[in-house]
């Protein structure tokens, strides 16, 4: 990887719930997880079902340290951390960062509560990693040092949702899921967050036509990335957070419509690497 090397690569793009099918092989079925390269550094957004694989990459790899960050602690979110790989590997340090948590709970509470009886069969002292939790309030500018810089903001979802602004190098990537839109009435913290971005990754979990009678659910549609990503100024538009029923051929035909109207918009696929 050469020096100063910027990339996100997707380990999970579908929300809610993962899925499996020879319909879902192309965009693929794992919830949400996405990586970060900033150089040398990794840092790990969300930890859903697509969190197995980047954590076995991550331990061939012999990465001995990374920052996990969660939107929130939904389950199609959370549900890959027990089998996140380098938990479980002595001398590898994360720093796990949760800005959305109700009720003042800390992020190790919600840790535990995710890995205990009847739910998961042994909890978190089982990891062998030293792990670092760090709560911060949305709208935080979080320094990760070595010219990482992460901005941070409320989003629209039931219980709270953080969207992410990863700076690195005089390039950006936004990371702004899950969140749910008004209708004629654009989301000024989603615009100010992305402004100017090189990579939007945009909760799009519905088309407009679906969205009636969604409203309250925390998603939002394909279009409205559209809008936001074109009154913000940004750059790439990556379509994120597929409902399980959107099968490949819906995506391919959202996809099609998307970039007809926004040519370099991307309908995001498990295994794809863009770069700012």
């Amino acid at each position: 990887m050469a020096a100063g090397d910027f990339f996100v690569r997707f380990w999970g793009v579908r929300g809610s719930i993962p899925c499996t099918g020879q319909q879902y092989l192309e965009f693929g079925g794992n919830s949400p997880c996405v990586e970060v390269r900033c150089d040398n550094r990794v840092l790990v957004l969300d930890a859903g079902t697509g969190a197995r694989g980047l954590g076995d990459a991550l331990v061939r790899e012999k990465i001995n340290e990374l920052d996990l960050l969660f939107t929130h602690c939904h389950y199609d979110h959370v549900c890959g951390l027990p089998f996140f790989a380098p938990l479980y590997c002595p001398g590898v340090a994360v720093r796990l960062w949760v800005g959305q948590l109700v009720d003042g709970m800390a992020p190790e509470a919600m840790v535990q509560g995710l890995m205990r009886q009847p739910y998961f069969p042994v909890g978190p002292d089982v990891f062998q990693a030293q792990i670092d939790y760090r709560s911060f309030r949305p709208g935080s500018r979080l320094d990760l040092g070595d010219g990482i810089v992460i901005v941070t903001a409320n989003l629209n979802h039931p219980g709270g949702s953080i969207g992410y602004r990863i700076e690195y190098g005089g390039k950006s990537i936004c990371y702004v899921t899950d969140t749910e839109h008004v209708p004629e009435s654009p989301d000024r913290a989603v615009i100010d967050l992305i402004r100017n971005a090189d990579i939007v990754i945009y909760d799009a979990a519905y088309t407009d036509e679906e969205f009636d009678g969604r409203q309250g659910y925390g998603h939002s549609t394909w279009q409205e990335g559209i809008r936001v990503c074109d009154r913000a100024g940004a750059a790439q538009y990556v379509i994120f957070h597929h409902c399980p029923t959107h099968d490949d051929a819906f995506l391919q035909l959202v996809e099609r419509e998307a970039q007809a109207i926004r040519p370099n918009s991307v309908v995001a696929r498990e295994g794809m690497v863009l770069r700012p």
